[in-house]
């Protein structure tokens, strides 16, 4: 587990993480969301010991990173997936690491063959792809067997192949009752593998909830096919609905539940052929909830240097 409380870290006069408090649960995914300079990397790095916190705590498992006595042991991280002497092996860099906790050659040749590298596990780290070294990160993270991992963009580099083995390690691990928290800027395959979000803008919370309540929670309207349209626009709109008319016939309503829209139209004796809420994808939802705190937003233009 990971427990966030009232974390404030500071770079001078700049407030990376303002008053930041939340709690990642074992057994279930967790995405960590957020624009860029939102303060994602920064908690990581505060979670695991890298940058003093300015006030409040970040604890795994209940105690800090540094009061662990085998901190590998209860949480495997994977920030940097580059951060290796490319003149070493794979095999060679992961029983450095192992080294510092224990591990065995046999727990280093496991963890090769979870995340696929026994083939060129004694290649060059240098020579190999984005996607081995990232495989490799992760292959570092899970060396100490942890009760919590911690991932920055680990689908970053993967091939198709790639990205639907990490999703199903993470589920995997999940499901063993172990706390998954990983951050990506993929909402496909954040709605694909999380079940809890937190969500992260200007160094404040924004979210805590789970995926398929953030979805619910936009209102993407409701289709509606009428042989009557202009009586249904009628009488919607004396309650303050908002009704588009995407075709003769067929209108999008925001504003009014299908189970409300279908009660209206049965009193008032409208036939309706289609009552159909439209759901929202999470980048959708995403989007909608963190309008207002995307620190860079770039300008929508017709062509190179001439703005719409």
């Amino acid at each position: 587990m990971i427990e966030v409380e009232n974390l404030k870290k500071a770079y001078g006069a700049e407030k990376s993480v303002d008053g930041l408090s939340f709690t990642v649960k074992p057994g279930m995914v967790t995405g960590f969301l957020g624009p860029n300079g939102a303060g994602k990397s920064t908690t990581m790095r505060v979670v695991l010991g890298l940058d003093a916190p300015t006030s409040g705590t970040a604890k795994i498992n209940g105690k800090r990173y540094t009061r662990h006595r085998a901190p590998l042991r209860e949480i495997g991280a994977l920030l940097e997936a580059r951060a290796v002497h490319p003149g070493r092996s794979a095999r060679d860099h992961l029983l450095a690491v192992g080294s510092t906790h224990g591990s065995t050659a046999k727990r280093v040749d496991e963890v090769l063959d979870i995340v696929g590298l026994t083939k060129v596990a004694r290649k060059r780290v240098g020579n190999v792809s984005l996607g081995m070294g990232r495989r490799l990160g992760i292959g570092a993270a899970l060396l100490g067997d942890p009760h919590t991992v911690m991932l920055d963009e680990p689908v970053n580099g993967l091939n198709p192949d790639g990205i639907k083995w990490i999703r199903t390690l993470l589920r995997d691990l999940a499901a063993e009752g172990r706390t998954v928290f990983v951050s990506s800027h993929l909402m496909s395959e954040m709605a694909l593998t999380a079940e809890h979000l937190i969500v992260l803008g200007r160094g404040r919370l924004i979210a805590d909830v789970s995926v398929a309540d953030l979805i619910e929670s936009s209102d993407h309207g409701v289709r509606v096919r009428t042989p009557r349209p202009d009586q249904l626009v009628s009488g919607l709109q004396r309650h303050g609905v908002k009704v588009t008319s995407v075709e003769r016939g067929l209108l999008h309503v925001t504003g009014m539940t299908s189970e409300a829209i279908g009660v209206h139209s049965l009193r008032a004796g409208i036939p309706l052929f289609e009552l159909a809420p439209q759901s929202a994808s999470l980048e959708e939802a995403y989007t909608e909830l963190t309008r207002d705190a995307v620190e860079y937003q770039g300008t929508t233009t017709t062509s190179f240097g001439e703005a719409a």
